[in-house]
């Protein structure tokens, strides 16, 4: 993991979306110590918008942290979190957390309560907290943080739960990211900052126009009010693309400099400071170059040694064991002698792994931080080491090694992309949430902020070719096989290898028995090709009476008899959030055999469609005795905003209609 230990708040909990208007629960009598703090009365106080959409389960009343950075570089955060129940779902976000690292932080107060919709107040304090780790899979790791559940009190409607933590510690760097909401509406969302005399602060604002920050002396505040749900659409971005984020760097006084304090002024410092910490990992020893030399004994090129080792360290187990995280130990991978010698480690361990064994073989490459989830989640006007969550491989390549994950590097020439950590994802390709990021290269003076490729829809294609035979009371019999490369490929593999048998088979059973009702499956074949990044799939099945007979005279049938897999819902008349495509490409062949005794009466007129971000064709051809039908989808990597989601929606609504148009036979 290279994310900040900060980011936990976004990784923890994801928070949703509101409804309805409900008054303020009057305060029922209560000793002292169980009395609502101020702030959590004041929020408990504001009249909620009866706008919501009916489904938003909780409303937050108070999204707050206040950073207080010492002189020394020391940071003591304070957190404050109100939220109102809208809908029994939303009482999961009835739950309070404090994330700190065990070497170089710790939690000074964690406090909740509950004010129930009659009004009786329920306090929680130690006796109710828990301590946690952050990555529970991992061996060991010094992200923990402090829990509070009060999610089996807080499931009436009208509930309201608060708390407020108090952290803290011995920062890294001086920067900090800040959300100003999740997805649930968002009353009021603050941040500030408090600086020792002397000290400026520096702030981008992301997915919002800019927010302004209210100055007094040295303490900065940046507030937005009245925030709305952040609704769930179809091929949506993330929502850390949605959500207004603000990123700060604060810096001390001119002319002093402080150990804890660490601010990047461009990434090019980035890639100085993080190679730094990483470079002498990748050293090698006996043991490691014999293996490489192994490993690659037969292999005639370039790309050959490439593979052999991106397999071996693909095979290495995934475990984490995560130590000095305060200082650098989330950036900073394992020896790679280490790794090699215990046969597992993380992302960052096995790309570091991988980088010293293609030394080993005289390829030279470089570490790769990148965040895995959302493409557009690092922007290029904040540098800054710890907002990437993951680490892949960029390895320098000659002409003569061919793929489409290759980029022209400015300085480093041309560079192969590679994540030794996705298992299915051979040499050549790359996950399709990394695909378009910017993500950190570290080459030292040379390295910074690239941009990752983005494979064209031919590397993603799925083929697929039917041959069915059509009998004359409408049942068909049908061989249909699959081949599938690229992320496509990826995809498949991905779901073969999660399920046993008979829950893959499963799956394809309901996949066919979705365009054939009452399909019988006599045969699911498939075929993983990893190392030619290829996947194969045949399946033979009957369908009985999937053609309708009618009036003994006409059969009619759907020639489109199983549906492309990836096909998309965009239902909506509206939108508020862009489209995301990603690439990949689509090709079938349907070859029907006709009954004896029938002929083609009629068949649906030919379709082309082309927009901006994709074509489809669809044509039918009679030819030996068989219809020929042939569909063709070809989509480009692209976002569409909002104001052309019409476009969008009528292309897939064309392509929908296409795919249901029938072919009429009749009787000779």
């Amino acid at each position: 993991m290279l994310s900040r230990l900060i980011n936990l708040c976004c990784l923890i909990v994801v928070l949703s979306a509101a409804s309805a208007a409900f008054t303020v629960p009057a305060v029922a009598a209560t000793t002292a110590g169980d009395e609502l703090p101020p702030w959590m009365r004041q929020a408990a106080s504001l009249p909620v918008p009866t706008t919501y959409p009916k489904e938003v389960p909780a409303v937050v009343l108070h999204h707050e942290q206040q950073m207080t950075v010492e002189p020394d570089g020391r940071v003591t955060t304070t957190r404050t979190e109100v939220v109102r129940v809208l809908l029994r779902e939303g009482r999961h976000y009835a739950y309070a957390h404090a994330p700190y690292l065990t070497d170089s932080g710790k939690v000074r107060e964690l406090k909740a309560w509950l004010l129930r919709p009659g009004g009786q107040i329920k306090r929680y304090g130690k006796d109710e907290t828990l301590d946690v780790s952050a990555a529970p899979n991992d061996i060991y790791n010094e992200q923990r943080f402090k829990a509070i559940h009060a999610t089996d009190d807080a499931a009436e409607p009208g509930a309201i739960f608060g708390y407020q933590s108090i952290t803290e510690e011995r920062s890294l760097a001086g920067q900090e990211g800040w959300f100003f909401q999740h997805s649930l509406p968002t009353l009021l969302s603050r941040f500030t900052l408090a600086l020792p005399a002397g000290w400026r602060a520096a702030d981008v604002t992301f997915n919002h126009e800019k927010v302004t920050p209210t100055i007094n002396g040295s303490i900065y505040t940046w507030e937005l009010r009245d925030l709305g749900p952040i609704e769930s659409e179809p091929l949506s971005p993330a929502w850390t693309n949605v959500a207004p984020r603000l990123a700060v760097s604060y810096f001390p006084a001119a002319g002093t400099q402080v150990a804890n304090v660490k601010s990047f002024a461009n990434w090019a410092e980035v890639s100085r400071w993080v190679t730094e910490l990483s470079d002498a990992q990748a050293d090698s020893n006996d043991a490691l170059a014999t293996k490489a030399m192994q490993l690659t004994l037969g292999a005639k090129t370039e790309l050959e040694k490439i593979q052999a080792i991106a397999r071996y360290v693909q095979g290495i187990q995934y475990i984490s064991i995560s130590l000095n995280l305060g200082r650098g130990g989330g950036i900073r991978p394992h020896a790679a002698t280490e790794v090699f010698a215990k046969n597992y480690g993380d992302c960052k361990d096995k790309a570091n792994l991988m980088r010293a064994m293609l030394k080993v073989v005289g390829i030279q490459s470089h570490l790769v931080a990148i965040y895995s989830g959302d493409p557009n989640y690092v922007r290029e006007e904040w540098p800054y080491p710890y907002q990437f969550n993951h680490c892949i491989i960029a390895v320098k390549v000659t002409d003569q090694t061919q793929a489409a994950t290759v980029i022209q590097h400015p300085t480093l020439g041309r560079l192969l992309i590679f994540d030794a950590t996705d298992e299915n994802t051979p040499v050549g390709d790359l996950p399709d949430d990394e695909q378009g990021s910017l993500a950190l290269v570290m080459a030292g003076e040379q390295g910074g902020l690239v941009r990752m490729p983005i494979t064209p829809p031919e590397a993603n294609q799925l083929e697929r070719l039917a041959e069915v035979n059509l009998d004359a009371d409408g049942s068909i019999s049908a061989v249909v096989r699959e081949s599938s490369i690229g992320q496509s490929s990826v995809h498949e593999r991905r779901l073969f290898r999660r399920l046993s048998k008979p829950e893959y088979t499963k799956v394809i059973e309901g996949w066919i028995t979705g365009g054939a009702t009452g399909a019988k499956l006599s045969k699911v074949e498939p075929s993983d090709n990893q190392a030619d990044g290829r996947f194969s799939l045949q399946v033979d099945f009957t369908a009985p009476r999937y053609g309708q007979l009618m009036q003994n005279r006409l059969l009619v049938f759907k020639p489109a008899i199983v549906s492309r897999r990836e096909s998309l819902d965009l239902t909506a008349t509206a939108r508020r959030h862009p489209v995301v495509i990603d690439a990949h490409a689509y090709t079938e062949t349907v070859k029907v055999k006709l009954p004896a005794g029938f002929d083609v009466d009629e068949l649906p007129d030919p379709v082309k469609l082309d927009a901006p971000f994709g074509v489809y064709a669809a044509a039918y051809e009679i030819k030996d005795g068989l219809i020929h039908f042939t569909r063709t989808l070809r989509l480009k990597a692209a976002t569409v905003p909002p104001g052309q989601y019409a476009t969008v929606r009528a292309f897939f609504e064309r392509i929908r209609a296409a795919e249901q148009a029938p072919v009429v036979l009749a009787r000779k």
